[in-house]
């Protein structure tokens, strides 16, 4: 198995600062609440397909996100691959994802996670256990992350992303451990976790509306 490197993820993290800060204007609060070193899981809302790129390119460190397979078509696939991204199939339990996933964190990497699965509301409201896993089993603390951009939808070249040049808010919270101390990873113990998580996330959320004014 190769595990992607963290050299990968940071020079993603420098395409997307170029990208980001080119194509909108990101504000970036609360960067300072990641942790330097070790191990962390950022939990991202997910409205808008500019979320994964942009908190690659305003994070403090590099990220390696799980993204959907079918992502990885074409020259895209090998490009993803390179800058150190995950590839999971979401029919199936992955076993593979999972293993690389894990394997990020037990280096002391930063794993990205959209823990709604797919492109919504972006509001936290149906979790999957997938977070509540991989937290639980690493250890790793979470660190919540909202990205929240316009709604307008004059200025859209594409209906899935903010306006070109429009403002777009990255709010950092600060990390939480999902666990309840004991160590326990059965069903029970996990869904308790989604439970803890998903309380924090929708806290983080309405506490970074109010912060932004969106």
């Amino acid at each position: 198995m190769t595990v992607p490197s963290n050299r990968g993820a940071e020079i993603g993290r420098r395409i997307g600062v170029g990208l980001m800060y080119g194509l909108w204007k990101p504000r970036v609060l609360g960067a300072w609440r990641v942790p330097a070193g070790g191990p962390v899981i950022f939990a991202v809302n997910h409205s808008h397909n500019i979320d994964g790129p942009m908190v690659m390119g305003t994070a403090p460190r590099g990220t390696h996100f799980l993204i959907k397979k079918e992502a990885f078509v074409g020259p895209l696939g090998p490009f993803l691959e390179g800058i150190g991204q995950l590839k999971v199939d979401r029919t199936v339990a992955d076993r593979t994802a999972i293993t690389d996933a894990l394997a990020v964190l037990d280096r002391g990497g930063v794993l990205g996670i959209f823990p709604e699965g797919t492109r919504g509301d972006g509001d936290f409201a149906s979790l999957r256990a997938g977070l509540a896993y991989f937290a639980v089993r690493s250890g790793a603390p979470i660190v919540p992350v909202a990205v929240l951009g316009s709604t307008e939808r004059r200025g859209r070249l594409i209906k899935a992303l903010p306006p070109l040049r429009s403002r777009v808010d990255v709010v950092f919270g600060d990390p939480f451990e999902a666990g309840d101390g004991s160590g326990r990873r059965t069903r029970k113990a996990l869904d308790e976790a989604t439970v803890r998580i998903q309380d924090r996330l929708t806290g983080h959320l309405a506490h970074a509306r109010r912060l932004t004014g969106r």
